[in-house]
Parts: structure tokens; sequence; C-alpha cells
């Protein structure tokens, strides 16, 4: 496929370019191959994410949610497949691959339209995992990386899926939503510490020991820094300090 502006690629580069900037740039480090995967699965996170929040009509938003459903369903089925902008490119990028995953993120979504918070910090990890963790799996799965590994990059899909949750938290906040099913100091910092544990080894191993595929992994870059800063000043997350300096997260980027 083009990557010329006016193309499909080149449209779902620029969706994430906006609407995701850490991911548009985990994406444009991998291969130019992988980047043909990536920018479409990254570019469909970011309208089914956005799908709850551009209407104050819980029906309006979860229309838009069914039609994205109604896309995998299609793409699944591997006839028809609407033409659409993010759509077209998916069904190229996800030949083959089974889009369970990415069914459950959409129906995930619906969490967005409460205002109440998660019961706990279980159901704030099962969402993470079933959003951020059933992009990055899919994202392995779309660039060959064999179905029994998959489960060795959750960790590290979770942990990243949990460090942008708390970046959004003032913007949760500010929306009206209650974010977090126990916002105190000690909990978060204990959260991260928990998340810390369950990252064995560095991201770089991980990464590599999926060949080609691992640069699927290349988003998860900030996880551990991040986390690690919840872990020693919580506070961060309430004030919308949880981010690493320019150097920190250029590094993190290239190390992983």
């Amino acid at each position: 496929m083009s990557w010329e502006p006016g193309s499909d690629l080149y449209a779902c580069a620029q969706i994430v370019e906006r609407g995701d900037p850490e991911r548009f740039v985990a994406a444009m480090a991998a291969p130019v191959a992988a980047r043909a995967v990536l920018f479409p699965l990254y570019a469909f996170n970011v309208e089914v994410a956005r799908a709850p929040w551009v209407t104050q009509e819980p029906m309006i938003a979860r229309m838009r949610l069914q039609w994205w459903l109604d896309a995998l369903d299609e793409i699944a089925a591997g006839g028809f497949v609407r033409r659409h902008e993010v759509v077209t490119p998916l069904a190229q990028a996800l030949t083959g691959v089974d889009v369970a995953r990415l069914r459950a993120l959409v129906e995930a979504r619906e969490r967005d339209l409460e205002r109440a918070p998660f019961a706990d910090a279980a159901a704030l990890l099962d969402y993470l995992e079933r959003t951020s963790g059933g992009l990055a799996l899919t994202a392995l799965a779309a660039l060959g990386a064999p179905a029994d590994r998959l489960a060795d990059a959750v960790p590290y899909a979770r942990g990243a899926g949990l460090v942008r949750y708390l970046r959004a938290v003032p913007d949760l906040e500010a929306r009206g939503k209650l974010p977090l099913p126990d916002g105190r100091a000690e909990t978060l910092a204990a959260l991260a510490r928990d998340q810390l544990r369950a990252m064995p080894g560095s991201l770089r191993r991980l990464r590599r020991s999926f060949g080609p595929a691992g640069a699927a992994l290349r988003e998860c870059a900030q996880a551990r820094p991040l986390l690690q800063l919840v872990a020693r000043d919580p506070g961060s997350v309430s004030e919308g300090r949880l981010a690493l300096s320019e150097f920190r997260r250029r590094w993190a980027l290239l190390t992983a």
C-alpha cells in the first residue's frame, strides 16, 4: 500500500500522530514493513478510544462502538469490508489474524461511558489488559509472533496501559469521571510496585526474543521508568506530573 499523502496508510499515521504521539514515535522507530501493520492498528485504537468521548449521548457512543464491532466482523469473515481510511488498511494488516482481542477491546471501552470508578484494582487491571493488552498482543500476532509466546508480553502491555491511564487521570477527573478505585498515594504506589514486580527481565530482551515482531513492543518503552516514578512519587498522578524528561523518554525508546 502507498504512503503518499492522501493514502489510507498516510491517513492512519496522521490519526496516530495527533491522537497517540507515543505510539506514533514507537511505530516510526519500527521497520517500514511493520509500520503498515502498526499504524492501522494504532489508528483503530485512537478511533475506538475516542468514541465514548465525542458525544454526551451514551446511545450514540454505543452506536459508534458497535460500528467498529461490525467492521471487525467483516474483517473476520474475509469477504466484503466497508471502505474506510482505517478499516481498509486494518483488514490488510489483520489477514489471517484472530480479531477476538480487538472485539474485547471495543467492548471494554463501554466502561468509559460510566462515571463511577472501577470496583477495585483487579477490575482496573482487567480493563487495561483488554484494551492496551489486547492491542499489543494483536500487533504481535499480526507481525508474526507465535501464538504460544503472546502471553509473555501481557505484563509489559498491561504496565504500559497503566501508565497511560494514570497520566490521563487529571483529564478524566476534569470530565467528571472517577477514574481510580482508590486514589490515595499509598495505594497508587503499591499498585505501581505490584505492576513492576509483574514485569520480569528487560523489555529489550523480551522484544528481541520475538524477532521482527518485537517492534510491536516498542510502545511499552516508558512503562518501567514511569511506574518507578509513581512508586516513589505517587502525587505525580493527581498533579499531572507523570512524565519523563525528553532525554529519559528518548533513552527509554532507544534502549527498548
